[in-house]
C-alpha cells in the first residue's frame, strides 16, 4: 500500500512530550490568574487548585485511554468524532478551538502585561505583537526546535519557582501575622461555592495534558508513550501549582482581596514579588514569566494548529488548513490562521480570554469523557463489554470526569455561556453549510488502515505502511 498522504514527523519521546505539556501549562501560570481567583476566593487559591486537579485526573485519564485507540492528532476532536460521528466531532472540535485560539493569546496578553511594568512608555501591545510574530517563526520551522526551546524555558521557570519558593517561606516565617498552614485550604465565609467557581478558572492551568494529545502523530511510541505523558504532566503541574500558591499565601494575604484595583489584580505576582523580596525580584520575575509566556504561546499555537490541520484534512474545515510544508513538515497555513486570530490580544482583557479558555476547555472535557464509555463499553459493531473491570476503568472513572467537569463548567460566569453559546452556534452554522443542511454526511477521519497512514505496533512502534 502506497503512502499517499502527507503526515507529522514522529521525533517526539516520553521526555519531550511531557516538557512539551509543562511548558504548554507554564509553570509560571500560577500567576497568570493569581490575582483573579484569589480574589474570587478570598485568597483561597489553594483550594481551588487542588479541587481543579482532582477534577482534571478524572479527565486526563479518560485521554490517555482514547489516545490508546486514537494515536493521531486532533485530541477531543477525534475522539469525539470516532465516538459519535461526524457531526459531534466537528462541533466538540470547534468548541476545542474557543481555548486553544485564546491559549497563545493570553499567554501574549500577559508578556505584554508584564514587559509594561518595566518599560511603562511603550504600550503593551508592542510587546504582544512581537512575541505573536516570533512564536509563528518558530512554529513553522518544526517540533523538533520548539522541543528544545520547551527545555531551556522550563529550566529556567523551574529555577525562578524554587527562588520565589524559597525567599516566599522565608517571608512567612518571619512574618507573626502569616496565616496557618493549613488556612489557604479552609473555605471563607462564602464557602465552597467560590472555590469551585476558581477551580473552573483554573481548568485553563491544565491544558498540557490536552495539548499532548495533539501530538500523537509526532510521537515516536504514541500508545505508550502519550498516555504515560498525559498523567505525568497533569501531576506534576497539579504539585507545582498548589505549592507555589501555597507558599505565596503564606508570604502575603491581603486584608480584602475586593479591595484591591484591577490593574494590581492583573499583575498581582509583581506586587507579590515586591512584598516577599522586593524590587529585584519583581524584576527577576519579570523576565521569568516573559519567558514562560513566550514558552506557552508557542506551545499553544503548535497544538491549536494541529487540531486545524487535522480539521482541515479531514474536510470539516477549508482544505489549505491541511496543507504541510514539504521543508519542515509543518502546517503553516493552520499556523498562519492562528497568529491572525491572536491578534485579538491587542483588544481584549486578560479576564475575558481566561473565561473563554476554561469553557471551551471543560466543554471539550466532558465531552471526552463520555467519548471513553461509548468506545470501551459499547464498541460499534461489538457486544457490550461489561466486564466489571472495563465498567470500573472506562465506565465508572469516565462518568465522574463527566459529572465533575459539567460541575465546574457550570460554575462559570454567565457572560462566558453568552460568548460560548454563540461560538457554538456559528460552529453549528457552519456544520449545516458544510452538509447542506445535514443532507450530506460529515467528511470524517478514516482509520480503518491506521492512523495517518501509519501502523502502531503493540510497543507504540510507529512505521509508515508498505
Amino acid at each position: 500500500m502506497s503512502d499517499t498522504r502527507q503526515h507529522l514527523r514522529r521525533e517526539l519521546g516520553l521526555v519531550g512530550l511531557i516538557l512539551f505539556g509543562l511548558a504548554y501549562m507554564a509553570l509560571g501560570t500560577v500567576f497568570t490568574t493569581y490575582g483573579i481567583v484569589n480574589q474570587m476566593t478570598e485568597g483561597r487559591l489553594p483550594a481551588s487548585y487542588v479541587i481543579a486537579l482532582l477534577v482534571m485526573l478524572f479527565t486526563a485519564y479518560s485521554y490517555a485511554s482514547m489516545v490508546k485507540q486514537y494515536p493521531v492528532a486532533g485530541s477531543a476532536y477525534t475522539y469525539a468524532q470516532q465516538a459519535f460521528g461526524g457531526g459531534a466531532g466537528f462541533l466538540t472540535g470547534w468548541v476545542l478551538l474557543l481555548d486553544y485560539l485564546f491559549i497563545p493569546m493570553i499567554n501574549f496578553m500577559i508578556l505584554g502585561l508584564y514587559m509594561s511594568t518595566q518599560f511603562p512608555g511603550v504600550p503593551a501591545q508592542v510587546f504582544s505583537l512581537a512575541a505573536l510574530l516570533a512564536v509563528f517563526v518558530f512554529n513553522v520551522l518544526g517540533i523538533n526546535l520548539v522541543s528544545k526551546l520547551n527545555v531551556a524555558i522550563i529550566a529556567v521557570s523551574m529555577a525562578s519557582l524554587v527562588v520565589f519558593a524559597v525567599l516566599a517561606l522565608k517571608a512567612a516565617i518571619g512574618d507573626p501575622n502569616a496565616p496557618g498552614l493549613l488556612d489557604p485550604f479552609i473555605p471563607g465565609q462564602a464557602g465552597f461555592s467560590p472555590l469551585f467557581g476558581g477551580a473552573a478558572v483554573l481548568a485553563l492551568s491544565f491544558l498540557g495534558f490536552d495539548a499532548v494529545s495533539t501530538l500523537s502523530e509526532e510521537a515516536k511510541h504514541p500508545r505508550r508513550d502519550i498516555p504515560r505523558a498525559i498523567m505525568l504532566t497533569t501531576l506534576i503541574g497539579g504539585a507545582i501549582f498548589i505549592f507555589v500558591s501555597w507558599v505565596g499565601a503564606l508570604a502575603y494575604q491581603p486584608e480584602n482581596w475586593q479591595e484591591i484595583p484591577r490593574e494590581l489584580i492583573d499583575a498581582a505576582a509583581v506586587v507579590l514579588s515586591e512584598h516577599v523580596a522586593g524590587s529585584w525580584l519583581a524584576v527577576l520575575f519579570v523576565i521569568v514569566s516573559v519567558a514562560g509566556c513566550f514558552g506557552s504561546g508557542l506551545a499553544g499555537q503548535v497544538s491549536v494548529a494541529r487540531i486545524l490541520y487535522s480539521m482541515g484534512r479531514d474536510g470539516t474545515l477549508p482544505k489549505p488548513l491541511g496543507f504541510l510544508w514539504s521543508r519542515y513538515g509543518t502546517p503553516v497555513v493552520a499556523a498562519a490562521v492562528v497568529s491572525t486570530f491572536a491578534l485579538a490580544c491587542l483588544f481584549l482583557t486578560l479576564e475575558q480570554a481566561a473565561f473563554m479558555i476554561s469553557f471551551g476547555a471543560l466543554a471539550a472535557f466532558s465531552v471526552v469523557n463520555l467519548a471513553v464509555i461509548r468506545v470501551y463499553l459499547f464498541p460499534k459493531g461489538e457486544r457490550a463489554d461489561l466486564s466489571p473491570a472495563n465498567v470500573i476503568l472506562h465506565g465508572l472513572l469516565p462518568l465522574i470526569g463527566f459529572a465533575l467537569s459539567v460541575w465546574l463548567w457550570t460554575s462559570l460566569q454567565p457572560g462566558t455561556w453568552v460568548v460560548g453559546g454563540i461560538w457554538f452556534a456559528v460552529g453549528f452554522l457552519i456544520l449545516a453549510l458544510k452538509t447542506g443542511f445535514f443532507r450530506r454526511p460529515v467528511p470524517k477521519l478514516d482509520l480503518s488502515e491506521g492512523p495517518a497512514t501509519e501502523h502502531i505496533d503493540a510497543m507504540g512502534e510507529a512505521t509508515p505502511f508498505k
